[in-house]
């Protein structure tokens, strides 16, 4: 095989590993293209687990990038999600590895530290042996065991509960979503945990809370109140959009796991996340930045 070939056969796997690591699907793919630059200087020869070394590579990448937009992220207009993706990086991947692409456990991951995340995308994702870890992350094998389980500790204490039952989720996402739309309290208050919270990333550049919203009262009272002309009026206004422009909505997949996204001539403008338990809604993310908008689908008009 060429050395084009070798890689382009792990792309997916690289991919994956990237945007796991990461959370932007942009700076994944700018790390693996710097993956492939270093490795087109390499001889094949000289590389006895081409999987491995270009594993390494990307994870080694990944991290440092990880440490240098830590920074930028700490200075974000609100809060911060992930990118999300219609099509995920590694769509050839074994059903059970997309579930740790779950939109919920991405968020997650974003509180741990760059070591932390690495290690526990490498093993809980990819089911790399510490052995290997360590050397990918420069640390003794116990110093990698130490990081990993206080992230497995960390995600354990700070994952939301979730619905394992894709077809229920996206029932109740459906039925969510039509809520939304016709400004439905009671409807949205009957769905809703009582403690259920609601973080938006606008950037800055939409109209969204800026802030967690924490209740089921709170966060019904913002969402059924969405649907009103003046309010939707001053949302497409702030990303450039007009009244005048078509809405499409569908629930539709996002990481693996349902979700709402709505459009304007095809251009997706806000993206619905549910995390739900129990028949209930425990945390809805809404992501309305349009420079993260980049990787979804839009709903088909039809």
């Amino acid at each position: 095989m060429t050395t084009t070939e070798v890689f382009e056969g792990h792309r997916p796997l690289l991919n994956g590993v990237a945007y796991r690591i990461l959370g932007t699907a942009a700076d994944a793919e700018d790390v693996v293209q710097e993956a492939w630059l270093r490795w087109s200087r390499v001889s094949p020869d000289e590389v006895d687990n081409p999987r491995a070394y270009l594993v390494t590579v990307v994870s080694r990448l990944a991290i440092d990038r990880l440490r240098r937009v830590g920074a930028q992220r700490e200075s974000y207009v609100g809060e911060w999600l992930p990118e999300p993706v219609s099509d995920l990086p590694d769509a050839a991947e074994r059903a059970e590895i997309a579930d740790s692409v779950e939109f919920a456990l991405m968020v997650v991951l974003e509180t741990l530290s760059p070591l932390e995340r690495a290690v526990f995308v490498l093993h809980e994702a990819f089911q790399l042996p510490y052995a290997q870890i360590a050397r990918v992350i420069g640390r003794s094998e116990d110093a990698t065991r130490q990081l990993a389980r206080r992230a497995r500790e960390h995600v354990r204490e700070r994952r939301p509960r979730f619905e394992a039952d894709r077809t229920a989720r996206r029932r109740i996402t459906e039925r969510f979503l039509q809520a939304c739309l016709e400004g439905d309290l009671d409807g949205l208050m009957g769905m809703l945990a009582d403690d259920a919270t609601m973080v938006s990333d606008s950037g800055g550049k939409a109209r969204a809370p800026l802030r967690v919203l924490r209740s089921s009262a709170k966060v019904g009272r913002f969402l059924a109140a969405i649907s009103q002309e003046r309010n939707i009026s001053r949302f497409l206004d702030s990303v450039g959009l007009s009244a005048a422009d078509q809405l499409d909505t569908e629930v539709t997949e996002v990481n693996g796991g349902p979700a709402a996204v709505v459009s304007s001539e095809g251009a997706p403008v806000l993206l619905l996340v549910l995390d739900v338990f129990e028949g209930r809604v425990q945390h809805v993310y809404m992501l309305v930045n349009p420079e993260k908008m980049s990787r979804l689908r839009a709903p088909d008009p039809s």
